[in-house]
């Protein structure tokens, strides 16, 4: 039974892969091979002219897509760790009214806060500006990483705290002598889907920036599918560029994202 619960399972993982694979296979495909009858299922006479190409025209959109993401990352961990140290171990008033307010923010459609970071922007002259995209960005972050820090922060055993207490410490320096050590898994856990969010980012980039010059890899792809329908291998080169990060990035740090996310589900 258990050999039949693999082969299926290697099945299904074959099925949801195949479009990864064929993407790729697509983009070392020649142009003039494309329609071929049947087509290529590998990759037989292979070229790099859809590298080439994607590298020479969508290289200024990756850098920005990487500043945009690494902006995200560092205004997402500013809010974040302050925020879920106050909720786990200073207990606010209406700690559990922000509880709530966080877990309510995550439901809201992505579009609804388009139209509302569009609004905002057309009075602060922030549309088309990369700042205007790592602020939005972030709000799709900041409500998942408070949550996942207050539920590490909340284990971490009070003695910890009241040690530094009795040596002198002050809260500021609890909490960064302390507390940010301890939380290295959270940390890499929330940094990973932070920047993965703003690199994947579609919605917040094309209505907050449409008409800049300066854009993130996603709105490079959908311009360069509306301008190159018949490059296919070029528009499949940039999406496999474009996955790279994300795909290092999730396998460099997979043992800290299993630790991460179950932090705090289990007191001792």
């Amino acid at each position: 039974m258990s050999r039949w619960k693999t082969v299926l399972g290697v099945v299904l993982v074959g099925v949801m892969l195949f479009p990864v694979y064929w993407m790729f296979n697509v983009s070392l495909t020649k142009t003039g091979d494309m329609r071929a009858d049947p087509p290529h299922w590998f990759p037989w006479n292979p070229t790099f002219e859809g590298y080439t190409a994607a590298l020479g025209q969508q290289l200024p959109a990756l850098a920005t897509s990487l500043f945009i993401g690494l902006g995200t990352v560092v205004l997402t961990l500013l809010v974040s760790l302050p925020a879920g140290y106050s909720l786990a171990k200073l207990r606010p008033r209406g700690a559990r009214g922000i509880d709530f307010v966080l877990l309510v923010a995550q439901m809201i459609p992505a579009v609804v806060m388009a139209m509302g970071f569009y609004t905002i922007y057309i009075r602060l002259g922030m549309l088309n500006t990369v700042a205007g995209l790592i602020v939005a960005d972030s709000t799709l972050a900041v409500p998942f990483a408070v949550l996942l820090f207050r539920a590490f922060m909340a284990s971490i055993p009070r003695e910890l705290m009241a040690a530094a207490q009795i040596d002198g410490a002050s809260t500021w320096r609890t909490f960064r002598s302390i507390i940010l050590p301890l939380s290295r898994n959270s940390v890499i856990t929330v940094s990973l889907f932070a920047f993965l969010w703003a690199w994947s980012d579609f919605i917040f980039a094309s209505t907050l920036n449409r008409n800049s010059d300066v854009i993130p890899i996603t709105l490079g792809i959908y311009r360069y599918i509306g301008n190159n329908t018949t490059q296919w291998n070029s528009i499949m080169a940039t999406a496999v560029i474009a996955s790279v990060p994300a795909a290092f990035l999730l396998v460099l740090a997979q043992r800290y994202i299993a630790a991460g996310v179950t932090a705090g589900a289990v007191k001792d």
